[in-house]
């Protein structure tokens, strides 16, 4: 037997990967700092889990709609339309599990072999991955450091084409913390309005950023709100990755068949999960502002230490969690410095070619890790490149 042709097609996240290395590295007694995984290093504010607890006690531990239930998707749809000043209804609303059925899901039911899907690159791996399993011709936009890691809009123009179908935009972005300024924003809005085109647009760390205003939904443009999927979810700004719930809202004549491959593939989401997740949208939020604080703290102090390195530059990122500092000034591949930081120094992070061809002369370094910590990763990349 041999596997189906398109299983050559389908691409995987390193992080895991350099993960599963980085602990057998520790199982030999290794001291190792991680900044590979894009996970919170925070605990899920604890009335969260309470309100978990008490689901599983009140016997929330059966199937529930496909969708999701309907009183978890009224408060998402009323947090997106205060949040991006749209209006939509619970109707739009699909509770999956992750973030990750929202780039999947929508994408199967659009995207036919050919059609062409534009995408940022460096970006997270699994639009490529997503796009090229389902037949699709992926289109990547490099992310320029000059304009912040933001399209460069020329580019974008000449790339789209009457076989463009779907764009997508991730802001902030991982892997390089990117934001994409209004301006740029509304400016591809005026690009895609008229065209028979649909924008996926990954919000996941949209309240994981560092400016005086929120980014910019493309939902909220005239015009645009029936051409975008929204996907968001609990992961990242609630410390929730493991517990594997997010949403996407959408257009309602892709809802159908949204809820058509949710339930054959997963049934439903966790009943228990989706009564957390209640708790932590209708919850205070004083902790999750708290972690968006630490984060920044972090961040300056982090970048700071990369930039006191030789052949280092790092830009500040405007959201999310990474440092993506350039180091073509090292005179090493992006690679290879990734693979000898953490066999020689002990410092676990991503190659910028793990997100795409255009992150060729970057690392991905996630300061989601304690400030002592992000300080001795520093100082053991500095001992490192002194051995050069």
């Amino acid at each position: 037997m041999k596997l189906a042709e398109r299983m050559q097609r389908i691409g995987i996240e390193t992080a895991f990967e350099v993960l599963v290395r980085a602990r057998a590295l520790e199982a030999k007694g290794r001291s190792i700092v991680h900044l590979e995984l894009g996970e919170p290093d925070f605990t899920t504010p604890a009335f969260i889990i309470d309100a978990a607890k008490k689901a599983l006690d009140d016997g929330w531990t059966h199937y529930g709609p496909t969708q999701g239930y309907p009183e978890l998707r009224q408060v998402i749809a009323a947090h997106i339309s205060s949040t991006r000043d749209i209006d939509v209804g619970p109707e739009r609303v699909c509770v999956v599990p992750g973030g990750k059925p929202i780039l999947f899901f929508p994408m199967l039911a659009l995207i036919e072999a050919g059609d062409e899907v534009i995408y940022p690159n460096p970006g997270f791996p699994i639009y490529e991955s997503m796009i090229g399993f389902l037949g699709g011709e992926p289109v990547p936009i490099p992310l320029v450091e000059e304009r912040g890691f933001s399209f460069d809009l020329d580019v974008f123009r000449q790339k789209l084409s009457d076989r463009t179908k779907l764009i997508i935009l991730n802001s902030p972005q991982n892997p390089t913390g990117g934001t994409i300024p209004p301006g740029d924003i509304r400016a591809i809005a005026e690009m895609v309005r008229d065209r028979d085109v649909l924008v996926l647009s990954d919000e996941i760390y949209s309240r994981v950023h560092y400016c005086n205003q929120p980014p910019l939904s493309i939902a909220s443009l005239p015009g645009m709100l029936e051409k975008t999927i929204i996907l968001d979810g609990f992961s990242k700004i609630y410390a929730m990755t493991g517990w594997r719930i997010g949403y996407g809202v959408m257009p309602l004549w892709l809802v159908d068949a949204v809820n058509k491959l949710m339930v054959n593939s997963n049934s439903c989401t966790a009943s228990f999960t989706q009564r957390a997740a209640l708790a932590a949208l209708t919850g205070p939020q004083d902790e999750c502002d708290k972690m968006v604080a630490e984060f920044r703290r972090r961040r300056d102090a982090f970048c700071a230490g990369l930039n006191s390195l030789p052949g280092f530059r790092c830009s500040l990122p405007s959201g999310a969690f990474y440092a993506f500092p350039n180091i073509t000034g090292t005179g090493l591949k992006s690679k290879e410095l990734a693979d000898r930081l953490l066999a020689e120094a002990g410092v676990a992070g991503l190659s910028g070619t793990a997100f795409g061809e255009f992150g060729e002369g970057y690392l991905r370094l996630s300061y989601a890790n304690s400030l002592e910590n992000l300080m001795e990763a520093v100082e053991r990349i500095r001992a490192f490149l002194g051995r050069l």
